[in-house]
């Protein structure tokens, strides 16, 4: 990472990017999960601490906790067109009238019919951002999520990130799948939450109370901010459910965590709109901090993403920029499978 100019601009793209060194790009999960690596940042003091993450109950103060109880699908597809050209199919979101969003990799044409074996794809719009709508067809039977989720199950594979750069295995079913997870949904984790063990939760639930929402995460999550104004980026939407405890909760004084982007989101849409249920497209930066939220666990992200800029919101760009330098001179593992950082 370049060192910190004062020219920086908190609203401006650019001053999010940085170096990452590919070494330190995680493309496995450490062993326990809880083995992994933690900066905290006590934004009080000013005081940064390097941990293991099964230490995170000695850092913690009191505060109740909110995790995304949502379950990742096997949202990647491997078929061929009608022409025989093999294809690839990202599920992004089901839609209404049994449409789904999806992303495909290969050239495609409206009405053109994609086979998976057991299940066909009508592909039935275009749309600028580079997406797809489509239809799911089975037995000449037209899917809603539901009757999808099994299919999916037998024949997709497990929607690892991109930049982790290699093929899913048998063990990513498990390993990139939240302790918490329970309502299927989304097509990538929330990571923050992939750090907990059986046993790290059995400690923190003795003396901090926890509560649930559910996010389903979608691709967009890893869509980096391309105009050069951020208040210009068009957020995606992700559908969410709060629970009414949560909601009271929220409603009420009581210091919380939150377990990753996804929760801080949720909650502060919430905060901003008293809505339990519907579509979350919160743009948290430094222009729009959060309200709600007091303290937040989380993964390194990626340049010029939506959710570093979501830390920035905590913390300022400035912070944000040091404690991703220091990270870096500290070998930390970054993004989806790396490491955590606290910020209190």
């Amino acid at each position: 990472m370049k060192k910190m100019k004062k020219s920086l601009n908190p609203l401006k793209s650019e001053s999010y990017d940085y170096h990452l060194p590919s070494s330190l790009i995680a493309k496995y999960p450490a062993n326990p999960p809880d083995s992994a690596r933690l900066l905290v940042y006590d934004r009080k003091t000013e005081a940064i601490k390097h941990a293991i993450f099964k230490d995170l109950p000695s850092y913690l103060p009191k505060c109740s906790i909110i995790f995304n109880d949502t379950k990742v699908i096997k949202a990647r597809i491997f078929g061929r067109k009608e022409s025989g050209g093999k294809i690839e199919l990202l599920i992004n979101r089901p839609l209404a009238d049994k449409k789904f969003n999806v992303f495909i990799r290969g050239k495609v044409r409206e009405g053109t019919l994609l086979d998976f074996g057991s299940l066909q794809a009508k592909v039935i719009e275009l749309l600028p951002d580079g997406s797809r709508i489509v239809a799911f067809i089975q037995n000449d039977k037209i899917l809603d999520i539901h009757e999808l989720l099994p299919i999916l199950d037998a024949i997709g594979h497990v929607p690892l990130p991109p930049y982790i750069n290699r093929e899913d295995t048998k063990k990513d079913e498990l390993t990139y799948q939240p302790i918490f997870a329970q309502k299927p949904g989304a097509v990538a984790a929330p990571t923050a939450s992939l750090h907990f063990t059986p046993e790290l939760l059995a400690t923190l639930k003795q003396s901090h109370p926890f509560y649930n929402i559910t996010l389903h995460v979608g691709a967009g999550t890893f869509k980096p901010v391309e105009a050069e104004e951020i208040t210009q980026h068009p957020i995606h939407s992700e559908y969410y459910e709060i629970p009414a405890a949560t909601c009271k909760l929220l409603d009420s004084n009581e210091k919380i965590l939150a377990i990753g982007t996804t929760v801080t989101r949720t909650v502060e849409y919430y905060a901003r709109t008293k809505k339990c249920h519907g579509e979350c497209d919160l743009f948290l930066h430094p222009g729009n901090p959060p309200i709600r939220v007091n303290h937040l666990l989380t993964n390194f992200h990626l340049p010029k993403s939506t959710l570093i800029m979501l830390v920035a919101s905590f913390i300022g760009l400035e912070k944000t920029r040091e404690l991703y330098e220091i990270a870096i001179q500290e070998q930390y593992r970054f993004y989806s499978y790396g490491d955590a950082m606290l910020i209190l």
